[in-house]
């Protein structure tokens, strides 16, 4: 009996792990093969940011037509919406389609840009005033140089 009872619970735990799931803080999880499943103008979702947005009410009401949507129903989405450079306002009524997130093992892995920081403020203050101050005079020297030559001729 009690073997029955912790079988049964590994059988819960495995199918929960195939469907979505839901985290204390009341967010949803879904898989990449969860979205895919959406992808037709009567049910459209979309992957933008790791976020699942829940489309489908929005298809007819979408400015650039409900085929470009299509195109991207059940799929990520993000590099196509931020290609197009969305509003804020556009930004602002996306969340109200909000539905949950990518699951954390169907997130791609960003890849990390290298980031270079100077901490040295000799090397910053230097550079602020070097430069400008090359290019002032070489502006005087030629000014100098075609103002006289015009004099002279």
């Amino acid at each position: 009996m009690g073997e029955e009872t912790g079988s049964s619970v590994g059988r819960e735990n495995q199918n929960t792990k195939n469907e979505s799931t839901q985290e204390d803080s009341g967010v949803k999880y879904y898989t990449r093969k969860e979205v895919q499943v959406h992808n037709m103008g009567k049910d459209t979702w979309l992957i933008i940011h790791d976020k699942v947005y829940d489309i489908t009410s929005f298809m007819e009401e979408h400015p650039g037509g409900e085929e470009v949507l299509l195109e991207q129903a059940g799929a990520d989405a993000t590099e196509s919406f931020e290609d197009v450079g969305h509003s804020t306002d556009a930004r602002e009524m996306l969340q109200q389609y909000y539905i949950g997130e990518l699951h954390m093992d169907d997130r791609k892995k960003e890849s990390k840009k290298e980031v270079y920081i100077t901490t040295s403020k000799d090397s910053r203050s230097w550079s602020t005033w070097f430069i400008p101050a090359i290019a002032a005079v070489l502006v005087g020297i030629m000014y100098r140089y075609y103002t006289l030559e015009h004099k002279s001729s």
